[in-house]
């Protein structure tokens, strides 16, 4: 579930954006931080590396705003997953490697 974050200051963001993921490797909890410009739905899915989706952490509509989720993957295997972010024409994937 999406925590909408104070530490921008409420600030709204011009664009659509994956901020940041940190720490990346990771073992096993990482943060995904995103900023939303308008109000829109928010698919945020990992995948593994044989491209299937093992883990939906966001499926929602979300106000503008930067927003923090976190993954935990800790029931899953060390290895190289995805990240990938839709909202509504905005799509961008990322790179995570899971290290224990």
């Amino acid at each position: 579930d999406g925590n909408q974050l104070s530490l921008f200051g409420g600030a709204i963001p011009e664009e659509y954006n994956l901020h940041s993921i940190y720490p990346n490797p990771f073992n096993p909890v990482t943060n995904i931080i995103y900023g939303l410009p308008e109000y829109t739905k928010v698919h945020i899915i990992i995948y593994n590396i044989s491209g299937r989706p093992v883990k939906t952490l966001i499926n929602e509509y979300q106000t503008p705003g930067y927003y923090s989720t976190v993954w935990n993957a800790d029931s899953y295997p060390s290895g190289i997953y995805f990240v990938n972010i839709i909202a509504g024409e905005y799509v961008n994937t990322q790179k995570l490697m899971l290290v224990k």
